[in-house]
């Protein structure tokens, strides 16, 4: 494998959703190709906040992004300003909080739904504004963006397990019917990507409670799933629970870029 990778967030997915329904993504551990771990999500256990917990180290205290109501540009240095900066190409297929997050704040959806060849963080995106924009156009949004950009960084953020969660709750068929959906999605795709060169990682912003909410401290609302396919990981399920703040360094480490000086530093286990 190269240094590219592939960062696939799905919004909302619980860590035990993820491991009673997500087969596809198992089969990878029992062949040996992909590594399985529990990421204990930071505080509060709200998506915008939690985007810019994933995409630049930082907790909220520092960050300031403390709700889903803040809306403005990121003051930290997030994954798509480290990669420009290192002479990379970054890219994403995004909900429109990662563009008011990293490239313009509010979101216009006439002009920037589609951001391609841009001088901001984020090199070239394709947002998308309602929550139930279906997955299957998302993933194939940035399988258009590998194959026309090849970019070194792609993001690629998913809503749909997230808005059947709070339609129906967690303890819902269309909720796990949702998961089973996304995994079949990424059976589809990922072969072609990890053909490409590409290390992956899948993980989630947050959980999902009984009432088909999340924002507080239970294992529901924190306890999310991470899946990483490369070769710089002794592959397995471990036992570890990993900091949600350790996840920026580790795509750091990955990209084999600079991390930013506000990052933890990388203690991530099993890493060759």
């Amino acid at each position: 494998m190269s240094n590219k990778l592939a960062f696939i967030m799905l919004d909302g997915l619980r860590y035990d959703t993820a491991v009673s329904q997500m087969g596809y993504l198992h089969h990878l551990i029992e062949m040996g190709k992909a590594s399985r771990f529990k990421v204990k999500s930071e505080l509060p256990s709200l998506s915008r906040p939690l985007y810019e917990v994933l995409l630049t180290g930082t907790p909220v205290f520092k960050n300031g992004i403390t709700s889903n109501q803040t809306v403005r540009l990121s003051h930290e240095e997030s994954l798509f300003h480290l990669t420009k900066k290192a002479g990379l190409k970054n890219a994403t297929a995004s909900y429109f909080w990662v563009s008011e997050l990293y490239n313009s704040a509010p979101f216009h959806p006439v002009t920037d739904r589609i951001q391609l060849n841009t001088e901001k963080a984020i090199q070239h995106g394709i947002f998308y504004w309602e929550d139930h924009y279906p997955d299957s156009h998302l993933f194939y949004d940035a399988n258009f963006l590998m194959d026309q950009y090849e970019p070194d960084f792609l993001y690629i953020h998913s809503m749909n397990i997230d808005n059947d969660g709070h339609l129906f709750t967690a303890d819902s068929k269309e909720y796990r019917n949702r998961v089973i959906a996304v995994d079949i999605l990424l059976a589809n795709i990922l072969p072609k990507w990890m053909e490409a060169g590409y290390q992956i990682i899948v993980t989630a912003d947050h959980g999902m409670n009984r009432d088909g909410q999340h924002g507080g401290t239970t294992a529901a609302d924190r306890d999310v799933p991470l899946f990483i396919i490369t070769d710089k990981l002794k592959h397995g399920m471990y036992e570890e629970v990993i900091p949600q703040l350790q996840i920026a360094p580790l795509a750091c480490e990955l990209l084999n870029i600079q991390p930013s000086s506000a990052m933890q530093k990388l203690s991530f286990p099993k890493l060759k």
